[in-house]
């Protein structure tokens, strides 16, 4: 099989129809150059160049085989450039798990980085819950997710990207919807709680269960659900209230009224929600470490303009563990 070497050469006589100035334009000297020719001859079995003392001449042969050859030529450099690029993270497919929240927060922001700082790198978008996106980034089916603080896990890393503070979501028709302005947790004492699952949504769980402990505040919880979305929905037909990150005022449904909590309230250090961007340390896909440095600079927590949520104070270093196991 004649080698790209050999195509090489023959262009380059085809073009210059001279030996002597086609070995100058590849650097060689002229005998290596009619060696290649030669065995891209035989190779092909058909006579390229009529040779004279004092011109060169193209064949019928050559003439066919000259377009093909530059075509060959351009589709290896294409493919090596494509190679590099892919290399260095520039290029490839990265598959991006987020959670229903970061879908509101985080997600879009990264979007819109990612066509600016990484445009020929393709997103697969998948949207799962904080347990099933660590288990597929351990068997490396998801490259990046977008989750709540777990539980350390062994070959895992996470940097905190975002945090925002927790608002009471309200159903418009409860007495707790009016006055406007901050709403104090013990509002929130034997009234109906809409409240995370245990399992499904163990960190805002554990999170409201802190909260109202501080506060010494005893809602009366009358259903559970794993989404944010979901919970807004109860809500919204007047079954109870609930807390939820601020960002879920970006899709609130009519007739849920958001109040901001007391920041006078004994429970107001407690009241942050965090969220983590985390990844394989076994991941073989180059595109993972720059977008990583994408999502953790400072300037990139997300948009206050556009976005409740606040950036992290300190994206540069990995958020604490969380004592629960499951997050949205």
């Amino acid at each position: 099989m004649f080698s790209l070497v050999q195509l090489e050469c023959f262009v380059a006589v085809a073009e210059e129809l001279h030996f002597g100035a086609a070995a100058e334009r590849l650097r060689i000297t002229q005998p290596p150059l009619s060696r290649q020719i030669q065995l891209l001859e035989r190779e092909l079995g058909a006579l390229l160049f009529n040779r004279t003392s004092r011109r060169v001449e193209m064949t019928a042969a050559g003439q066919s085989l000259l377009p093909s050859a530059r075509r060959v030529l351009d589709l290896a450099a294409k493919m090596a450039i494509d190679v590099r690029r892919v290399a260095s993270g520039v290029a490839g497919t990265l598959t991006v798990a987020y959670t229903a929240m970061a879908a509101q927060s985080a997600l879009p922001l990264f979007i819109r980085r990612a066509a600016e700082d990484m445009p020929d790198v393709s997103l697969v978008l998948r949207e799962l819950v904080t347990t099933d996106q660590m288990d597929q980034l351990v068997k490396g089916t998801v490259d990046l997710g977008l989750l709540r603080p777990l539980v350390a896990r062994p070959g895992i890393s996470t940097r905190q990207i975002m945090s925002e503070r927790m608002v009471a979501a309200i159903p418009a028709t409860s007495h707790l919807a009016l006055p406007p302005g901050p709403i104090s947790l013990l509002d929130f004492d034997r009234e109906r709680l809409l409240m995370y699952s245990p399992t499904e949504a163990r960190y805002f769980h554990d999170l409201l269960l802190r909260l109202f402990a501080a506060s010494e505040s005893q809602p009366v919880v009358i259903q559970y659900a794993s989404q944010v979305p979901a919970l807004l929905a109860l809500v919204q037909a007047g079954l109870g209230l609930t807390l939820v990150p601020a960002s879920a005022q970006r899709f609130a449904p009519e007739g849920v009224v958001f109040r901001d909590l007391d920041t006078h309230s004994p429970a107001d250090s407690l009241n942050i929600v965090h969220l983590d961007v985390a990844w394989s340390d076994e991941s073989a896909n180059p595109a993972v470490a720059k977008a990583v440095e994408m999502l953790t600079r400072a300037e990139t927590g997300t948009d206050p303009a556009a976005d409740p949520a606040t950036p992290a104070t300190d994206p540069s270093h990995a958020a604490a563990p969380a004592t629960g196991d499951v997050g949205l």
